[in-house]
């Protein structure tokens, strides 16, 4: 299959890129992929596990080795000998110029751009050369993830974001503060019947006109917000205390990270839709709102690796008040990618199945899932696996 990846020069994409061919020429296994649990085996029928990639990007390098190179340079995030193994097959990976529409402030700790707005283009003209770009890479077997930076929370229109018509109308009339750049990605995406995910708390195509031109085209999309690790833990453990009748009082979490991604969301206005993000799973897997603290700051010496610190405070039996700690410790890169493989692999799967519209089901990878309100990690597992159980005996 083919996977077009926004942001194709990020950490995130250049590993999986990365971890996709290693696999591939036998290097290292599938560790770390949902896709390779036994469960999901019949998806190697339909979706076997081959890669082509290419993408959009806003910075300026030569190919996805270079990209891949200076991330490694930084983390050394896996063994050198891998490196030297997918050199040739990530140097022939060239991401084409993106647009980066209303990003915020953040964008700019990501150093020297070039984007489409930067050429003077209007919305159409953007999204022409999107659509051209995505085009001429894909096929039937195409699948579009958008792992770009986190963007601040749009200015929603009610005019324009409400219908497929206000959405194209938007775009005719030029009105670039009301669009972003992940709308005009999963917009060009989908108007091409490609299959979108949004791996990013950006707007996406949870936008209700992308929703509804989805189930228009046919197509299959998912998001938001990969769920990697802090917020991880948390959907894991708090329904521990919702089984156990034990009362959260405060939960504080606070999260520390470095690289790029940690620069974009140094600034307050990008910040703000990650915190949104993880903020919200909490009442979810209660069904109550704890006091909760959630910060996210900017440590560049950690660069991928991000660090949560977490305090519970909770209250049980006669009313005692206790407390639980934990440290979540993770490089970024390797807990993120092999879920972008995954993703990519069970939308294309979803989409040879006549599946269309919002896949809830894979909710299970996501901190804010789309028309889903279960964040319970054990619960979304159980109906991931009756989702692809049914469609697998279909």
């Amino acid at each position: 299959m083919k996977i077009w990846l926004i942001g194709a020069y990020g950490i995130v994409s250049t590993t999986a890129m990365a971890g996709a061919k290693a696999i591939e020429k036998g290097i290292v296994d599938k560790t770390g992929l949902v896709t390779a649990l036994p469960f999901f085996a019949p998806i190697e029928e339909k979706v076997p596990f081959k890669f082509d990639f290419g993408g959009h990007e806003i910075r300026l390098l030569p190919n996805a080795f270079v990209a891949l190179k200076e991330h490694w340079e930084q983390n050394r995030h896996f063994d050198h000998e891998i490196l030297e193994h997918v050199k040739e097959d990530l140097t022939r990976i060239t991401a084409k110029k993106g647009t980066a529409l209303n990003c915020g402030s953040g964008i700019k700790g990501l150093g020297t751009i070039d984007t489409l707005e930067g050429e003077g283009l209007s919305l159409r003209e953007i999204v022409d050369r999107i659509s051209k770009d995505m085009r001429a890479f894909s096929d039937r077997d195409t699948v579009v993830i958008n792992v770009a930076s986190t963007e601040p929370v749009p200015r929603f229109s009610e005019k324009f974001h409400s219908t497929v018509e206000g959405f194209e109308q938007m775009i005719d009339e030029d009105r670039k503060e009301f669009a972003t750049a992940s709308m005009l990605y999963v917009y060009s995406a989908i108007k091409l019947g490609l299959p979108y995910a949004n791996f990013t708390p950006s707007v996406g195509s949870s936008l209700p006109a992308l929703k509804k031109l989805a189930v228009e085209k046919g197509v299959p999309h998912a998001g938001n917000d990969g769920k990697t690790g802090e917020t991880l833990v948390k959907t894991t453990l708090a329904p521990m205390y919702a089984y156990r009748n034990l009362k959260v009082e405060g939960w504080m979490s606070y999260n520390i990270l470095g690289d790029y991604d940690g620069k974009v969301l140094s600034a307050r206005d990008n910040k703000e839709s990650k915190i949104v993000s993880k903020d919200r799973v909490l009442e979810k897997a209660l069904g109550y709102a704890p006091f909760s603290i959630t910060e996210i700051e900017f440590f560049p010496s950690l660069v991928d690796n991000k660090t949560a610190f977490d305090f519970v405070h909770f209250r049980g039996f006669l009313g005692k008040l206790m407390k639980f700690y934990f440290i979540w410790d993770a490089i970024d890169a390797i807990v993120a990618s092999p879920l972008v493989l995954d993703i990519a692999r069970l939308l294309l799967f979803a989409k040879k199945h006549g599946i269309s519209g919002v896949v809830k089901e894979l909710a299970f990878f996501f901190k804010s899932p789309m028309d889903c309100e279960i964040v319970n990690t054990y619960e979304q597992f159980e109906i991931l696996k009756k989702w692809f159980n049914q469609l697998a005996r279909a």
